[in-house]
Order: C-alpha cells, then structure tokens, then sequence
C-alpha cells in the first residue's frame, strides 16, 4: 500500500469500528502502521527453518 492507501484504510477501519479519529491521528496511526509493514515484510524475506527458533512447549501445570 502507498501512503494514501494505508491513510484511507485507517479511516476506513475506525469509522468501521466507531473509534473516533481526527486527521493528524489517523496520519500518526497510518505511520505506525506502514513502519509495522516494513519491518513485517523484513522477516517475511528471512530465509528461517522451524529450527532456527523453537517454540516453547506449553505446560499447564500440574492438575489436581
């Protein structure tokens, strides 16, 4: 998405969720939002296998 884009979809999603919104917020939500993107997109390209970070195992405790 460009700048305007991602503008018009934090708009579009707080009018949809009724959180109100003035502009210079939606401009500094839109910000976060592409940042957030960008470092997404960041480790969407790194090249990882299931072992290269392995999840921990739940544990619920002990049941009495």
């Amino acid at each position: 998405m460009n700048e305007a884009e991602t503008l018009a979809y934090v708009k579009a999603s707080a009018a949809a969720l009724g959180v109100p919104m003035d502009t210079a917020r939606a401009l500094r939500v839109a910000g976060h939002l592409e940042r957030t993107a960008a470092l997404a997109a960041l480790l969407a390209r790194a090249r990882l296998v299931p072992e290269d970070e392995p999840a921990d195992i739940f544990n619920h405790g002990p049941r009495d």
